[in-house]
């Protein structure tokens, strides 16, 4: 009668040895992959937001909300209320795929990877959480209101109707409700490390966050989406009166050494 032989105990390490190497091999083509999924889901939402925004444009003469709504305090993320009959039985779109929880600590902004919750106020005072955020440039403000959150009013865009579409950012991966640079300083500089949090003034930081692999996604005014490397925040088009030729770009003299040492080994742009 023929005698079945088992497995010896150095066939069996050699056999874990195998699987734990392949896992090795294999784990971080699984993280890239989902990661690089996500990204394209983020992209997804936001061309659902294109439409959002050009259906309220189309029903308000073109225009973009006011930045001033009665009993909103928090021009930023005024958005949320100005849109809300367009998405508010689909949540989900107010959320990166990467960044769909708010930071263990509790705190109200958001970070690279984690989401961030709107003010009280509006309609039902609702308090969404989100992780996209919107170009503060972009309000039409009722006649008399020449500064909203000490940005001059007269650089804004108002309304969609505007040469250099392509350019000019509307919305995008942010960990607070919105911003954008006027020139350089507080709200203009990068951030000195990924997801630092200075204030809500510090604008250029919000949207300045490694949330997909040295990019993020951005909306813009002629409603295409597109990722943006995170040094070319700095040559697109946020207002009438941008230099795309600042101070942190090439054009402007910027080199790879001026930049914090976290971005450095990013595409200079």
């Amino acid at each position: 009668m023929r005698k079945h032989r088992g497995f010896t105990l150095i066939e069996l390490l050699v056999v874990i040895a195998v699987i734990a190497l392949l896992m090795a091999i294999l784990m971080p083509a699984l993280s890239r992959a989902r990661s690089q999924a996500r990204n394209v889901a983020c992209r997804a939402l936001l061309k659902q937001w294109g439409p959002i925004w050009y259906m309220y444009c189309n029903d308000n003469n073109g225009y973009f909300c006011s930045g001033n709504m009665p009993d909103i305090s928090w021009a930023r993320g005024e958005w949320v209320v100005a849109l809300r009959t367009q998405y508010e039985t689909r949540s989900e779109i107010l959320r990166c795929p990467m960044a769909v929880k708010r930071l263990p600590s509790g705190e109200n902004h958001g970070g690279p990877f984690n989401s961030y919750v709107m003010g009280g106020g509006g309609i039902g005072d609702m308090r969404e959480e989100a992780s996209f955020g919107q170009n503060c440039w972009l309000f039409n403000p009722p006649a008399g209101i020449t500064k909203i959150q000490n940005r001059p009013c007269e650089w804004n865009w108002r309304t969609m109707n505007v040469r250099q579409a392509g350019e000019i950012p509307v919305f995008a991966d942010t960990m607070w409700r919105g911003g954008g640079p006027t020139i350089n300083g507080a709200k203009g500089d990068p951030p000195l490390f990924n997801g630092q949090w200075v204030d809500a003034g510090s604008e250029m930081k919000h949207f300045c966050i490694d949330r997909h692999n040295a990019f993020t996604n951005h909306l813009f005014l002629d409603w295409s989406v597109r990722a943006v490397g995170l040094k070319e925040l700095w040559t697109l088009k946020w207002h009438k009166t941008f230099d795309v030729r600042g101070p942190w770009t090439k054009a402007g003299g910027a080199t790879t050494a001026d930049w914090p040492e976290w971005i450095r080994r990013f595409k200079d742009y």
